[in-house]
């Protein structure tokens, strides 16, 4: 079998999952693997709308998201151009969705992950100051902070605050204050909109928008706090996000669902990898 008839076996293997998955979600189901960037906006939105224009489920869509993050207002952009086209949106996490990635999955009314998955701590990416690439906005923050609290400076340390461009440095606490206010306002939109009923203390009593707010405000600065998590690329499980006081939907509690994720996601990760692609984005009706 030569390497043109491996990849459309591959693809076929993809389509059918996908459909499958679909069918038992009652959802449609696009896979987005890739970062988070600007330049890949045309295209998403452009599948986006084609799957909103040609599914069977036109109200409801399962995001299936691999990414190691990018920049939080791509993050925006992409949240509502979904929103735009479906009043349910839901995100499968099967791997990893990292920083912006993060940011991200909080715009949806669920989250599926398993114990293998992880989400990351908010960190945007803004450009470099040479503008060759990103960097990350939230270290480079805690790093000036860091060496600002000391009481003597190393002669390193002097020339980097030097170094500093202001303006830049307000840019990237706008981009922290960003981050946190969008997981703000999205954790109570969207992810609490059904919590009305107290679950562990003040069991029964209804949920008011003060608490939803208090308790949205805590997720947030404590997904910011790098501090806490001492690094960009800390992986989040089920176990310490529901500390935080986030819901997360356990996809091993539906055997069949897990399957068909796990089936999907394997093939389709390999395929990516191997073709080495920045950028993936798969819907069974679309992919030919």
């Amino acid at each position: 079998m030569n390497r043109y008839d491996i990849d459309r076996t591959i693809l076929s293997s993809m389509n059918e999952r996908a459909q499958m998955l679909e069918q038992k979600l009652s959802s449609s189901v696009v896979a987005y693997y890739g970062s988070i960037h600007p330049g890949f906006l045309k295209q998403y939105r452009d599948t986006i709308e084609a799957v909103a224009a040609n599914s069977a489920y036109p109200e409801r869509i399962c995001l299936l998201l691999k990414t190691m993050g990018g920049s939080a207002e791509a993050a925006e952009s992409m949240a509502l151009i979904l929103r735009n086209h479906f009043s349910e949106v839901s995100f499968i996490v099967p791997d990893a969705a990292m920083s912006a990635g993060t940011i991200l999955c909080m715009s949806g009314d669920r989250i599926y992950m398993d114990y293998s998955s992880a989400l990351g701590p908010i960190d945007p990416q803004v450009v470099s100051p040479d503008r060759s690439g990103y960097v990350a906005a939230m270290g480079y923050l805690d790093k000036v902070d860091e060496i600002v609290a000391k009481t003597e400076l190393s002669q390193a340390e002097i020339i980097f605050l030097r170094s500093i461009d202001l303006g830049r440095l307000a840019l990237y606490e706008q981009a922290r204050s960003f981050s946190i206010d969008l997981l703000k306002e999205w954790l109570v939109q969207y992810k609490f909109k059904n919590w009305s009923h107290h679950r562990s203390t003040n069991i029964g009593n209804l949920v008011s928008v003060e608490e939803k707010d208090r308790r949205a405000e805590q997720i947030a600065i404590a997904l910011a706090d790098h501090k806490r998590w001492r690094s960009h690329a800390r992986a989040l499980n089920m176990t310490k996000l529901r500390k935080l006081g986030l819901e997360i939907d356990d996809m091993c509690d539906d055997p069949e669902m897990h399957d068909l994720v796990r089936s999907y996601n394997d093939p389709l990760s390999m395929y990516v990898e191997r073709m080495n692609l920045p950028l993936f984005i798969h819907n069974h009706n679309l992919a030919r």
